[in-house]
Parts: structure tokens; sequence; C-alpha cells
């Protein structure tokens, strides 16, 4: 998701898996103060959901900025036959490590579920 979707985003309902995980960051005042004023005019997010939101969106956009560096490898061809090459920058890799953690997070949040369901059914 962009920064430009998320006005839009917030007048919809949430919908994001969440990790069982919970993270802390302290902001500097103005930025506080910023999100709390955001929750004021979406009054449907909590803070948490903005800045889950903003958090996003701003790794989606620092993705997008990774330069592309062009490899050795020819992986395709475009539509006019002219090769394709690998990505040798840091973008496989972060995709690559970031899809380990989603991964591992994923697992976390049905084992959690899992150890709810069975607290619940006793």
């Amino acid at each position: 998701m962009k920064v430009n979707e998320l006005l839009d985003h917030w007048t919809e309902a949430p919908s994001q898996q969440l990790t069982a995980r919970k993270y802390t960051a302290r902001l500097p005042v103005w930025d506080a103060a910023r999100v709390s004023a955001l929750s004021e005019l979406f009054p449907a997010r909590t803070k948490t959901q903005i800045m889950t939101d903003l958090v996003s969106a701003a790794l989606d956009d620092l993705e997008s900025k990774i330069p592309y560096i062009r490899g050795d490898n020819v992986i395709s061809e475009d539509d006019h036959g002219d090769p394709i090459y690998e990505d040798a920058g840091l973008t496989p890799k972060f995709l690559d490590i970031s899809r380990a953690y989603a991964k591992q997070l994923q697992e976390e949040a049905e084992a959690a579920r899992d150890a709810k369901r069975s607290g619940a059914d006793k």
C-alpha cells in the first residue's frame, strides 16, 4: 500500500492479519500528535491500526526505492524479446529474508491461535 492510499484505506473496514507479537515504539512528540490527530479524524481506526498502516506503507515505499542492480543472468524476456536480467541488488535478499520472517511469524500466530482455542475448550 502506498502512503497516498492510506486515507481511502482508513475509510474501509480493517482486514489485515496481525502477528502474535507486539512491537513497541516511542515516537517523537510531533509524530505522536499527528497519530492522535489521525485517530480523531478516523474514529473507526485505533492509533495502533493507524501506526500499523503507516509502517506498512513506509516499508512498501522503501522496498520500491531499493535500487535495481543488473545481474549477469537473463531470467526472462520482455514483450519485445529483449532480455530481462536478474536483480543482483538488495531487493531479492530483502524479499527472501522477509519471506522467512513471514513464515516464522505466521507459525507463531497459528500456534497462539491454537493455544487460545485449546484453552477455551477446557
